[in-house]
């Protein structure tokens, strides 16, 4: 077994310590796989998606998000906005499918080489190791390690706000060297719900801890998150 892969299976199985109450996570019901194996929906422009955004620790709603495809070409744009049309941090695709500037963090991070953000095949048994460096947006002289093990576990049907979906879920495993020097043993872990026919998640939860460094000290969670899909176009 690689030693990276001995990280992954490591940090997956430490129970962060932290505070709060947390909200109810998402639960979808086991499908067959569809036959035959959906497509992605290829990208238009115009294509629009609107989340709630939450925070786990808290329950706090942080606001709806509106992602709408920009522009095509060598590259895709999915702009966002917030409710009120207020302009936030783009999302940049090249390929599509793969990410190369993603704003779903707490800072933007851009990535070289891009990283998926669903699963290239849809396939309840497929899964992937990446290895990738990302830079913060604005220092791109600061290159860092990025870890990611994606591995999806079976099409599940799941309801949110926008109505029903049959989805394929798929977790993210991530471990990956902070710009924050005081920060040691990151990592992130995701479960995403992914519908093809929309060309996008439905739900997402999000969710991260560290190591303060130079101490014995516990596991410290950070940046919890849930998005579910209101509706889309």
């Amino acid at each position: 077994m690689k030693k990276t892969r001995r990280l992954f299976i490591a940090a997956s199985a430490i129970a962060p310590i932290g505070c709060g109450i947390p909200i109810s996570r998402d639960y979808g019901i086991p499908v067959a796989a569809p036959m035959p194996m959906p497509l992605v929906r290829l990208p238009q422009i115009g294509q629009e998606w609107r989340y709630l955004e939450r925070d786990f620790f808290s329950g706090q709603t942080r606001g709806i998000v509106v992602e709408k495809i920009s522009s095509l070409g060598k590259t895709i744009t999915v702009s966002r906005s917030d409710v009120h049309g207020s302009l936030l941090p783009s999302e940049i695709q090249e390929p599509y499918g793969m990410v190369i500037s993603d704003p779903h963090w707490d800072k933007v991070l851009n990535f070289n080489p891009a990283i998926p953000l669903w699963p290239e095949k849809m396939s309840s048994n497929w899964n992937k190791q990446v290895f990738s460096k990302y830079s913060v947006s604005g220092y791109p002289q600061n290159q860092n390690e990025w870890q990611l093990y994606m591995s999806a576990s079976g099409w599940e049907k799941i309801t949110v706000p926008a109505g029903e979906f049959i989805t394929l879920r798929f977790q993210n495993l991530i471990h990956y060297e902070s710009v924050d020097n005081n920060k040691m043993n990151c990592t992130r872990s995701e479960t995403i719900w992914f519908a093809p026919q929309i060309g996008r998640w439905v739900a997402r939860e999000s969710s991260g801890s560290y190591q303060v460094r130079n101490t014995i000290g516990p596991f410290l969670l950070e940046g919890s998150t849930k998005w579910e899909l209101l509706s889309w176009t």
